[in-house]
């Protein structure tokens, strides 16, 4: 007897909240296991991020870098490729970023560098996963493999670039000049001043609420669009979208130059709102962790803003945990992010089977109507 489909609520709905029932509870016994209380050390998490002055505006910080990171998964998806290069997008994104701010801070106004900055940064960005694309679409090298690939060759690059050429005068740290300070976009702390609204501060800059026009063009491109469907027309079924005159490598191309210039955003909220210079390892992860922010969410943009909040979160309230809790250090927090990554992206799938079981037993009629119609 096979497995009934898995309702559309649920899959959206209860599945990630039973993955992340299941990583919190995980969790807590590894909490419990090192002699803390593991509710004490959620309420902390959840103060940490949401509660402590300025600490939303820490958990909204990292939640834009895992928005970028996870409509650049998204829209690869869309096309059936796994782009895993993510991070070395992002790194190259914020060369270009960075190129633009240097070359023409304080040359142009920042009105206008600022918006060239962020047309660098993507099309940088696109240009590193071109590579990747070119190779999948017309030399049936696998995405997977080559994007990985490029991570390790876009960060050599970085290396080389900013421990030579680029290396600020002066001084031995692997990073670049400063930029003009008309390239910096404003801090949220900055722009709620200016309406008299004073809120703690916090690296949380004007890259936010770009993260969520992002979203919006995603939305719209993979759901709107002629674009869009050819993509969708892929995904569902490759040799059919052929037969129906759809280009394969070149929209193998063009959407993981879309799916880089996202990741490659990411950078403008390190670079343009943060740092202010081009910076070692900058990305720290977020281009992996954007994966399971994509699987998590469904690879839907809303759900995407859902997760990256999560991670966002747990990203902020797990190193208020290194604080609170003696024997709670670093490295144990580390491993409680990849708990929690562990069960809602790579094991996100795991209940589906029972969980469709269960729902048949309980929701016969309602389970049976939806699979027919699907």
């Amino acid at each position: 007897m096979s497995t009934p489909p898995l309702p559309r609520w649920a899959e959206i709905g209860l599945v990630p909240v039973i993955n992340l029932t299941l990583a919190l509870l995980v969790s807590g016994a590894v909490i419990a296991m090192l002699g803390e209380d593991p509710i004490k050390a959620l309420g902390v998490m959840l103060k940490g991020a949401f509660v402590y002055p300025g600490s939303l505006g820490y958990t909204l910080y990292y939640a834009t870098n895992f928005i970028f990171t996870g409509l650049a998964v998204t829209v690869a998806y869309q096309v059936m490729l796994f782009n895993i290069g993510g991070e070395g997008q992002a790194y190259i994104g914020g060369l270009g970023a960075g190129l633009v701010g240097l070359a023409l801070g304080g040359v142009l106004p920042g009105v206008v560098v600022i918006p060239l900055a962020i047309v660098g940064a993507a099309l940088f960005g696109a240009a590193w996963a071109l590579i990747p694309a070119y190779l999948q679409a017309y030399r049936g090298s696998h995405i997977v493999i080559t994007t990985i690939m490029f991570n390790f060759i876009g960060a050599g690059l970085m290396v080389s670039l900013l421990g030579g050429p680029m290396m600020r005068a002066g001084q031995m740290s692997p990073e670049s000049e400063v930029m003009d300070a008309s390239t910096h976009l404003l801090s949220m702390q900055e722009l709620l001043a200016l309406i008299g609204i004073e809120i703690a501060g916090s690296p949380l800059n004007l890259s936010f609420p770009l993260a969520l026009l992002a979203c919006v063009f995603v939305w719209y491109l993979i759901w709107r669009s002629k674009l869009g469907y050819r993509m969708r027309a892929i995904g569902h079924s490759e040799p059919a979208a052929a037969y129906a005159g759809i280009r394969i490598p070149h929209m193998i191309i063009l959407t993981m130059a879309i799916s880089g210039g996202l990741a490659g955003m990411m950078s403008v909220n390190e670079i343009l709102g943060v740092h202010h210079k081009i910076v070692m390892n900058f990305t720290a992860g977020y281009g992996f962790t954007g994966i399971a922010v994509a699987l998590m969410g469904r690879n839907h943009p809303v759900g995407i803003v859902m997760a990256s909040l999560l991670f966002g979160a747990i990203y902020q309230g797990g190193a208020e945990l290194d604080f609170e809790f003696q024997s709670i250090t670093r490295e144990m927090v580390l491993v409680i992010q990849g708990l929690i990554i562990l069960f809602s992206g790579a094991l996100v799938y795991m209940i589906n089977r029972p969980l469709a079981r269960l729902l048949a037993a309980v929701l016969p009629a309602r389970v049976e109507g939806e699979g027919g119609r699907s």
